[in-house]
């Protein structure tokens, strides 16, 4: 009985394991969530310390806006390919070195 258990159990791990892998091939964009999340943070505790003016904050914002929309454009066919990935990882590069600059500048609210 043990031993039939022990097979279902790998039998529906197997299967769990197929099944995720098939499961919109292509679409993923590791990190990018994440990175977007760990800005729209960066960019709330700036406003917060004062180290960013509602204005500059603001304009982060449209930058992630524009972000989340080229990660839209890109899973939209069903595929991102990896020139998408890597121009979807430079813009968040960009971001977040736009962010660095604006909350270090001399500006304060």
């Amino acid at each position: 009985m043990i031993k039939h258990i022990g097979i279902f159990a790998f039998a529906g791990l197997l299967l769990a394991a197929t099944a995720a892998l098939h499961a919109e091939p292509g679409t993923h964009t590791p990190g990018a969530a994440a990175r977007q999340h760990n800005q729209t943070h960066r960019i709330n505790q700036g406003v917060k310390s004062g180290e960013l003016t509602h204005e500059e904050a603001q304009g982060l914002r449209e930058d992630k806006h524009g972000i989340r929309q080229q990660k839209r454009a890109a899973k939209a066919d069903g595929t991102v390919t990896g020139q998408e990935r890597k121009d979807l990882h430079k813009s968040l590069n960009e971001s977040s070195q736009n962010i660095y600059e604006e909350k270090h500048d001399a500006e304060k609210r």
